[in-house]
């Protein structure tokens, strides 16, 4: 789950912050990366559990209307289709999410209010009605009314954006990557495999996470050498007037070209190019593209194989 575009930001973000800070060794500085890679992957389970909570809050509802002292026709027939919903029920039993949040307990509980304000835009919302229509819902009518009210009701949400980021400072540019994780997650669930379907792990493979702590360790031993190299192809400029976010996006982006032959180029300059558009200044994605190019070219004159 956790990708190589979040692996980046992450490596960029903690080599910044210890630049300014070098209070901490390296090995700190390593854990606390890997921290936070493990918070992204928390936010992945607390999206589903935010699901089966909305759930609970409607089916308490359900309950407290039927149980009042004059309850309507309604209040004793209530639509069901959320209740009953399967892939929520699946995924209330999910091995691997059971296993987890035993582990790593997590709740909505202390943001109740915005649970309530929450269903009460999904029940009057026409994806509801839609639903609620259904007499016999299938399995995958289940599963699209919560992608659709994920989209849309979720997805985006700045009040819920403010929660998350207050909750965690590793959450601020994990939503919306994780979010898209959510929704492929509801897209690929199966019934047939119960509660042995497997959720995404937070890393594909091994070579992900051998990337992650190799481009961070990396990155900081050869500090000097990249910032010399960074320093010397970077025309006309005094080294110390670059902004400092473009260095680090520069020196996270020499670590990958000099450590992972895998990787093509062209990929690692355009991810970083990418980035120094969300992270940097305006001018940043031209500069850190022309630094670049200048390190590239000098690195294939010198080395005739580089990454051929």
């Amino acid at each position: 789950m956790i990708n190589r575009i979040l692996i980046r930001i992450r490596v960029i973000q903690i080599v910044y912050a210890w630049y300014q800070n070098r209070d901490k060794d390296l090995n700190q500085v390593e854990r606390e990366f890997l921290l936070g890679l493990q918070k992204s992957y928390d936010l992945y389970y607390y999206f589903l559990q935010l699901m089966i909570e909305l759930t609970d809050l409607h089916e308490e509802r359900v309950s407290t209307k039927k149980n009042k002292f004059l309850p309507t026709d309604e209040d004793l027939n209530p639509n069901m289709n959320i209740i009953n919903n399967q892939f929520i029920n699946q995924l209330r039993n999910n091995s691997m999410f059971v296993s987890y949040i035993a582990n790593r307990p997590m709740s909505w509980e202390s943001n109740r209010s915005f649970l309530r304000g929450l269903l009460d835009d999904i029940l009057l919302s026409d994806v509801y009605k839609e639903y609620a229509q259904i007499e016999k819902p299938t399995y995958s009518d289940d599963k699209d009314f919560w992608r659709k009210s994920f989209r849309t009701f979720i997805q985006r949400n700045e009040k819920l954006d403010e929660i998350l980021e207050d909750e965690s400072i590793f959450w601020n540019d994990d939503i919306e990557i994780v979010q898209s994780f959510v929704i492929k997650t509801i897209k690929q669930f199966k019934k047939t495999e119960g509660e042995d379907y497997q959720l995404l792990p937070m890393f594909n493979d091994d070579e992900d996470r051998d990337y992650a702590t190799t481009l961070l360790r990396e990155t900081l031993a050869n500090a000097k050498e990249y910032r010399e190299l960074i320093a010397k192809n970077a025309d006309n400029w005094d080294f110390e007037r670059i902004a400092y976010m473009d260095v680090v996006i520069m020196q996270v982006a020499i670590a990958e070209l000099y450590t992972f032959d895998s990787i093509p180029i062209r990929v690692t300059l355009n991810e970083y190019i990418d980035l120094a558009k969300s992270y940097s200044t305006p001018k940043s994605s031209t500069f850190i593209n022309g630094v670049l190019d200048a390190i590239v070219t000098e690195l294939k004159k010198e080395k005739p194989f580089f990454k051929n």
